[in-house]
């Protein structure tokens, strides 16, 4: 049982509800689910548009907020097993005489004592809180990173000229097959790591905006750790980064070139609702299942979406039962999600896109014949 990382960076309130909203979806922040946005999710008869079957998957999935996060390791509560009992009772709702009597210790005078002990805890917390804050204000040159940790001594105390022999025998050194090729390790040494994050950090462009999917899935290449990788980019300086982590970006800085590194707030604003504005794509899939060879054809104003049915699968409820069964026997690996074709849009202004989409959908059902032993459709009665 944790808590994913952007659960840091969230706000006191997206904590508190236990999820952040992102551009595209709804991401839990106590196991790192997703719900997309677009589609409406049928739980036992009733229909739930995405917001609302967030909040019940934490409720299924983890009781509540506060039974996740007061069943967390003390490490990171910094409550001894105790507390987070009471707490747990306090909770529920119990009176000091209840919760005598459930724990059997002293009486309910102790326990009016610890309610006032948690609440000092509480002020200690708050206080610690408004220095940690009043520190990332007054720290000018950034010496703490989103993650809390102290970032690595400034770059210009350490820097290694990119044109340097030195430098080409740091990268030769960690990316014994070439820098375009996967790193063999992070280095130890601050001067060698500032040498590989650059080098790492052109791997992104410097004009658009990335997704934390996305980030990951460039960073898997490089390095198997890319959660550790990722991290000392943000903390040199390389990328930048929402701070519930929907969106991601690179500096410039790695480049040497001023403008470059000085990229203004409005550029990284630019960015920021271009990819908010990205235009969705509609078209077919297939949801195929690769032990019996069955396929489910549906159709989607937004292919993103393929992801909330994934979701509702692993929750088991996908409105067709039948698809359902057979991935609650086999498991997700039994199955591959297929886009089998976009929809192209014309600017006619007599075009209709929900219309052309539902006979693109009826070609591929005319094409695949999912039907009876082939696939998950039932054949309409005349």
């Amino acid at each position: 049982m944790g808590v994913i990382e952007q659960f840091w960076n969230a706000s006191l309130e997206e904590a508190k509800q236990g999820y952040v909203e992102r551009p595209h979806d709804y991401l839990c922040l106590l196991c790192g689910a997703e719900v997309e946005k677009g589609i409406i999710y049928p739980v036992d008869g009733v229909l739930f548009e995405a917001s609302r079957y967030m909040r019940h998957h934490i409720e299924q999935e983890h009781g509540s907020v506060f039974a996740h996060l007061s069943g967390l390791d003390k490490r990171l509560t910094g409550l001894s097993d105790h507390q987070a009992s009471l707490l747990r009772l306090f909770f529920a709702g119990k009176t000091d005489a209840e919760v005598q009597a459930e724990l059997g210790i002293g009486s309910a005078s102790t326990i009016r004592n610890h309610r006032f002990a948690l609440k000092e805890k509480e002020r200690q917390a708050k206080v610690f809180l408004t220095l940690m804050e009043l520190l990332r204000q007054s720290d000018k040159e950034g010496a703490f990173a989103s993650s809390g940790k102290a970032r690595p001594r400034k770059q210009e105390e350490i820097q290694v000229e990119s044109d340097s022999p030195e430098y080409e025998a740091i990268l030769q050194k960690y990316f014994p097959q070439g820098k375009s090729h996967a790193l063999d390790r992070i280095p130890r040494k601050h001067k060698h790591r500032l040498v590989v994050c650059r080098e790492v950090a052109k791997r992104f462009a410097l004009d658009r905006i990335y997704t934390e999917r996305e980030v990951n899935s460039i960073l898997e290449a490089v390095y198997s750790d890319y959660v550790t990788l990722r991290r000392y980019l943000i903390d040199y300086g390389f990328l930048d980064r929402e701070a519930d982590g929907s969106a991601y970006w690179r500096t410039g800085q790695d480049s040497g070139e001023k403008e470059q590194e000085e990229m203004s707030v409005n550029r990284k604003q630019e960015l920021k609702q271009l990819y908010k504005e990205v235009k969705t794509e509609a078209g077919v899939y297939q949801i195929r299942n690769k032990v019996n060879g069955k396929v489910l054809v549906a159709s989607s104003m937004n292919l993103k979406t393929i992801n909330g049915k994934k979701f509702m699968l692993q929750h088991g409820s996908h409105p067709n039962r039948e698809l359902q069964k057979d991935w609650n026997e086999l498991g997700a690996d039994a199955f591959e999600f297929e886009v089998l074709e976009v929809l192209k849009r014309k600017d006619e202004s007599y075009f209709d896109a929900k219309d052309a989409l539902e006979k693109l959908e009826k070609k591929w059902l005319e094409k695949l014949t999912p039907y009876n032993e082939r696939g998950y459709h039932q054949v309409k009665r005349v």
